[in-house]
């Protein structure tokens, strides 16, 4: 809880009070809790995804590719709809623990969202992957590396500086896609402006503040991608710079 002169100076006012900013306070906390967990989830599955989709084969980067051409070809809002309607009418579902689970809508959005980000994450990966200096790969065969090893060592960390700038685009849009997980009655940011609007019939002060939450989060992700980025590059800056 705020200290008593900050909640005596939001009290007030009819809009902010100290009960209002903590309902945002909550929504903040949900966002970020749900936009972390789906970012992680996304991305442990999309490296081992983006490898299989550079692999010649059709038949093990074909199915990668029609997972990917799916959800980027689909909106998000449609994807969470068909998850979170869709997995309460399969059969016999509610009589197991799943539905446990499933019947709340935190997870069904989670799963939404990773499997977004995850199909997006992939393709970056792998068109960093496949972009690789043909140079960096002669010479790790010179030095008699195998294909896990180079891949460990040259590819994959060469890939992840090239992929930093687009990832961070990524993470920033599945940021703002998150709103929408307020419409299956997740009272995240925009979950929480929207009740506040509805108490108080004030659309402008609500949605106004909450932009601004999400305008704070972004700078702060901008900010450490820039220090990752420039970690990652920092081979390339001038000498003694």
């Amino acid at each position: 809880m705020p200290p008593d002169f900050i909640a005596a100076w939001l009290n007030k006012n009819e809009i902010f009070t100290a009960m209002t900013i903590m309902e945002y306070w909550d929504g903040m906390v949900t966002t970020v809790q749900l936009v972390f967990l789906c970012l992680v989830i996304g991305l442990a599955f999309a490296v081992p995804l983006a490898i299989l989709r550079t692999v010649k084969n059709p038949f093990v980067s074909g199915p990668v590719w029609l997972y990917t051409y799916l959800f980027r070809g689909t909106p998000l809002l449609i994807q969470l709809y068909i998850i979170y309607y869709g997995i309460a009418q399969i059969p016999g579902i509610q009589q197991t623990f799943w539905w446990e689970i499933f019947r709340e809508p935190f997870y069904p959005a989670l799963l939404a969202f990773s499997l977004n980000t995850c199909a997006y994450t992939t393709e970056i990966i792998r068109g960093a992957i496949v972009s690789t200096p043909h140079g960096e790969i002669e010479a790790a065969k010179a030095y008699g590396m195998n294909w896990f090893m180079r891949m460990r060592r040259i590819v994959l960390p060469s890939a992840a500086r090239r992929a930093v700038q687009a990832y961070s685009n990524e993470v920033i849009f599945m940021l703002h896609s998150s709103a929408i997980a307020s419409v299956v009655t997740i009272v995240d940011l925009t979950g929480a402006a929207r009740n506040i609007y509805s108490r108080f019939y004030a659309p402008f002060e609500a949605f106004i503040f909450v932009a601004l939450c999400y305008m704070a989060l972004t700078f702060i992700l901008v900010f450490v991608f820039r220090k990752i980025e420039n970690h990652l590059l920092r081979h390339q800056r001038p000498a003694g710079s």
